[in-house]
């Protein structure tokens, strides 16, 4: 049974999630991770590759047979941001943490390839094991496929995200869009500076963003259908140095996540449209800046109703969820479901027996694991690989 072989791995996933999590790194190179992932798996029967623009790793596994190719993929950067759970291997470098579980997806794909490696003489094919830095809006899997470390494109691929406020071992996935896109908004309102006292006298840009948004909220609700949706978000407004002083300009900072490429481009279109309108209405220019980031992350229907039965057959009826919607975050897995056929799936890590809906989220800084859904984790991932090998999606 893969679930057993999985659990007797278990205290060496611990070990290497709790290393990469007390020294976590940012952006799309990841040294001190790199090292351990190879340290971890050295004994085993991998190729490796590595490219120029990241600290990304391939680890390839081959079977006796030339058959099919499935990619597995874990993330292994953090963020940006200070860690407050207290445990014992919280992080020691100031300003980051591994607050999205990343750590634990590498533990869990470095488990896996050691279970495939066991079983290596009977793989009909080859998995390719893709250690991925870069995910948090750095677009880690498209510099790796830049740099040709996915060629030949695999047949499938697969991955798996932990989800800290989700019942503990439960799997969950959706045919279609699973996660948004995830794009950049930037609004300039220039206006004309003044005495605070006499704004009349200037062109004050404080109000105009207030107004503008204002107006993205009625835009999202009038304007964006519910079957197709968008979600607009200001996350800070800034102007002004002093009490009694007119800015000049006020600045915007927002993201917009959609879950299609039509509505990803007519929201842009509209944004573009009110800002610069409502500015106009005032006497004062704005200028609007949308920088594209992660695309949606489509889930090949195929794929997904073949990793439904896989983990229902594995781990039993109650470990699988049909998600009834998306969820608007973004993943930059979205790169290779572009290429690839394939899906990623959730994996519930609450504590067990207690109340997940309680649970700190993903990106909190108070954001802890059940570390033993990483023997689930790691089981699935083999189970995945095996199957598909042997007989595509039509398990």
């Amino acid at each position: 049974m893969l679930l057993e072989a999985a659990t007797q791995l278990l205290p060496d996933m611990v070990a290497l999630r709790r290393s990469i999590h007390a020294e976590p790194e940012l952006g799309l190179h990841n040294p001190k991770t790199t090292l351990k992932i190879r340290k971890m798996l050295a004994d085993l029967p991998l190729e490796w590759k590595e490219g120029p623009s990241t600290s990304g790793l391939v680890a390839i596994l081959r079977g006796p047979a030339n058959g099919r190719t499935l990619l597995l993929r874990a993330d292994t950067d953090a963020l940006p941001m200070p860690e407050e759970t207290g445990l014992d291997f919280a992080s020691t470098v100031p300003g980051a943490m591994h607050a999205c579980g990343h750590d634990s997806h590498v533990a869990m794909l470095a488990g896996a390839a050691r279970l495939l490696s066991a079983r290596r003489d009977a793989l009909p094919g080859t998995v390719c094991f893709m250690f991925q830095p870069g995910e948090e809006g750095h677009h880690g899997a498209r510099f790796m496929l830049a740099d040709g470390l996915l060629d030949p494109l695999p047949d499938a691929a697969f991955a798996l995200h932990v989800m800290p406020n989700a019942p503990h071992g439960v799997f969950g996935g959706r045919a279609g869009p699973l996660l948004a896109s995830a794009d950049l908004l930037e609004i300039t309102v220039q206006g004309r500076g003044g005495h605070a006292s006499m704004p009349h006298d200037a062109l004050d840009p404080v109000p105009i963003a207030c107004a503008i948004v204002t107006a993205i909220q009625t835009f999202v609700t009038r304007e964006v259908p519910v079957s197709d949706p968008a979600v607009v978000t200001i996350g800070r407004i800034e102007a002004g140095t002093t009490n009694n002083v007119i800015a000049e300009r006020a600045e915007l900072l927002g993201t917009i996540r959609t879950l299609s490429a039509g509505r990803r481009a007519a929201v842009k279109a509209g944004l573009e449209r009110l800002a610069r309108g409502i500015a106009a209405a005032h006497g004062a220019r704005a200028a609007v800046c949308v920088t594209e980031g992660f695309p949606v992350t489509v889930c090949d229907p195929r794929a997904v109703a073949f990793g439904e039965r896989v983990l229902r057959e594995t781990f039993g009826d109650s470990a699988w969820r049909t998600l009834d919607h998306p969820v608007m975050g973004a993943e930059d897995f979205a790169y290779v479901l572009e290429k690839v056929p394939g899906a990623m799936f959730f994996l519930g890590a609450a504590p067990e027996g207690e109340d997940w809906r309680q649970c700190c989220p993903l990106h909190s800084n108070r954001m802890v694991l059940d570390e033993s859904v990483m023997a689930r984790g790691a089981a699935a991932h083999a189970a995945l690989a095996t199957r598909f090998l042997e007989s595509g999606f039509a398990v």
